[in-house]
């Protein structure tokens, strides 16, 4: 059962949304070579409590750590811990925050000092295919029209759609209906009403869309080890279009 949402309890949902934006915006601060993922995830626990919210992930079926940290061919679920980023890698932060009882989620993937052209490309194209996606959002149209936009992009782009994974909706829970595939048949799913809170999460391989979990039963990696990328906003359907929750106000 889809479940929309009152404007009162949107309201709690927007101050989640902020939370979490705000804490990407921390972290993406302290990004650079020689910092290890488990530093970046105390960071954004401290900052995630100083705010009157919780860590949404923290304890989440059993995860350890305040956020996911997945670098390179880590595509979701990675562990923070000792790693050091270096110079070159791409460095994926899936961050939720719970306040009053609501959620935001999102995820951004971001360049550790400089990287490759097709590292570049693959996070243009993976924010890109966001966006599209993100465009066509408004009441009456069906879920699947907003999977083919994104699945389309991915692959004109010469790039691979992961599969196994899919966004979802949001609310009280962290993961609600609808489940939301980055592929699909334009025209099909349910009908998008006002009030519907949805994130949105491309996840895009640079190689073959086939990824693994290892052995910590968490951590998501492609099985050709080619770079991945996620990307991912928390947004409400509004009466005319959409509201991205997990954006920073311009």
């Amino acid at each position: 059962m889809i479940i929309c949402k009152s404007e009162s309890e949107l309201g709690l949902m927007r101050e989640a949304g902020r939370i979490v934006a705000e804490c990407h915006k921390l972290l993406q601060s302290h990004v650079q070579p020689g910092i290890t993922t488990g530093e970046l995830d105390l960071i954004a626990d401290k900052f995630i409590r100083s705010q009157g919210a919780l860590p949404s992930f923290k304890g989440y079926n059993g995860f350890p750590s305040s956020i996911c940290a997945s670098v390179n061919e880590e595509l979701v679920h990675g562990f923070p811990g000792k790693r050091k980023l270096i110079e070159g890698d791409i460095v994926t932060f899936d961050i939720g925050a719970q306040y009053e009882g609501y959620h935001g989620d999102s995820a951004w993937t971001y360049p550790v000092g400089k990287i490759t052209e097709e590292a570049q490309r693959l996070l243009d194209v993976t924010e890109g295919s966001l966006y599209a996606g993100l465009a066509l959002i408004k009441p009456d149209v069906r879920l699947f029209t907003i999977s083919h936009a994104i699945q389309r992009f991915i692959e004109e782009a010469g790039m691979s759609v992961v599969r196994e994974y899919v966004g979802h909706g949001v609310g009280a829970e962290l993961h609600e209906d609808p489940q939301i595939p980055n592929y699909g048949i334009p025209g099909r799913g349910p009908r998008l009403k006002p009030g519907m809170v949805l994130a949105i999460e491309p996840m895009v391989n640079a190689g073959k869309r086939n990824v693994k979990t290892l052995e910590d039963n968490w951590t998501v990696v492609t099985v050709d080890g080619s770079l991945c990328a996620h990307f991912e906003h928390t947004v409400a359907v509004t009466a005319d279009g959409m509201e991205i929750l997990t954006k920073l106000p311009e």
